[in-house]
């Protein structure tokens, strides 16, 4: 439930999440001619997603293997690791939709606290994330919510980030490197927590250290399983640039940097995902009617603080375990 058209007009909402440096509430933006590198990357997008469906439903199914893919869809539906999947799919994407952030943050944290590795709550996250991230890409190009420019600066220093991350946290044994992945999300979460307590000052001029902070976006969000939008998209937007082309560019970029995330953890054979990752999908396509009921429901401020609590508590209880 990425953010895929958003509303610039300066209604009471937008206002308090600019304050925040958020994402602008959704609703229908000006559609700009694309770019034909834009229209390329959307393409790609397009028939990449399509193959990977063409490719799980034939492994699943063919040839001549029904009964083995029915077998295996009830084995997985048995199975407690899908249905907790189920449950953290649905709060992460509720969170997603209400503050346009945080749904890789608040996955990989309650992945962690149920047992998982780190290799496998990060691999989990972002093979579930492909379809989200692709479709919302490609919206955000059809509504003229992408710079071309920017897009670029981000692509490939996201990408190499996210591939150093997978390589380390696939080298290094789980017990050893999951304190540091739960003192990472703590972190992230008391930066969450912190937007409900401050007030941003717009700048001018375009975005600086662009390629630093993707390179270092990409890296935290394969390590920790998430990142890229409290790293990236707050800091951008946080600093004053264009809400719009910013958010909707850096959400087209985060499609590439998860396919790479996820190859890269199939490649170096992360076993014991796929469980996880049917809950996420299943418990996120139910997520946007709680997302609006929060929208409406709390305010922006008492979003944040919520959010953040919960994921900087759970974080702490993660680092008390990992320690023991």
């Amino acid at each position: 439930m990425k953010i895929r058209k958003p509303d610039l007009t300066p209604s009471p909402v937008n206002q308090e999440h600019a304050s925040h440096g958020l994402p602008p509430a959704e609703q229908l933006a000006i559609t700009a001619a694309a770019h034909p590198v834009l229209r390329t990357a959307s393409w790609f997008t397009a028939i990449t997603l399509s193959a990977i469906t063409l490719y799980l439903v034939a492994r699943l199914f063919l040839p001549n293997n029904w009964y083995a893919g029915l077998q295996t869809i009830t084995t997985t539906l048995e199975g407690s690791a899908f249905w907790s999947a189920v449950a953290v799919g649905l709060l992460a994407q509720a969170v997603d939709g209400a503050l346009g952030m945080a749904y890789g943050v608040t996955a990989s944290t309650f992945l962690l606290g149920m047992g998982a590795s780190p290799a496998v709550a990060s691999a989990s996250v972002h093979i579930a994330e492909i379809f989200t991230t692709g479709v919302s890409g490609m919206a955000h190009v059809k509504y003229g919510n992408v710079n071309r420019k920017l897009f670029v600066r981000l692509l490939v220093p996201g990408v190499l980030g996210a591939v150093i991350g997978v390589w380390l946290v696939t080298q290094i044994d789980g017990k050893v490197l999951k304190p540091y992945i739960a003192a990472y999300l703590l972190i992230i979460g008391v930066y969450i927590l912190s937007k409900a307590f401050r007030h941003l000052r717009a700048k001018q001029g375009e975005p600086r250290h662009v390629a630093k902070l993707a390179l270092f976006g990409g890296f935290v969000d394969s390590v920790g399983g998430g990142g890229w939008g409290p790293v990236v998209t707050s800091t951008l937007v946080g600093s004053g640039n264009d809400p719009r082309t910013t958010i909707g560019s850096v959400n087209f970029a985060e499609f590439f940097l998860t396919l790479a995330t996820a190859a890269s953890f199939t490649l170096l054979a992360v076993d014991g995902t796929w469980p996880v990752v049917a809950g996420l999908v299943v418990g996120g396509l139910f997520a946007a009617p709680f997302a609006a009921l929060l929208c409406k429901t709390l305010s922006t401020r008492t979003l944040l603080i919520l959010v953040g609590v919960l994921i900087t508590g759970l974080s702490c209880w993660n680092l008390y375990r990992s320690l023991l």
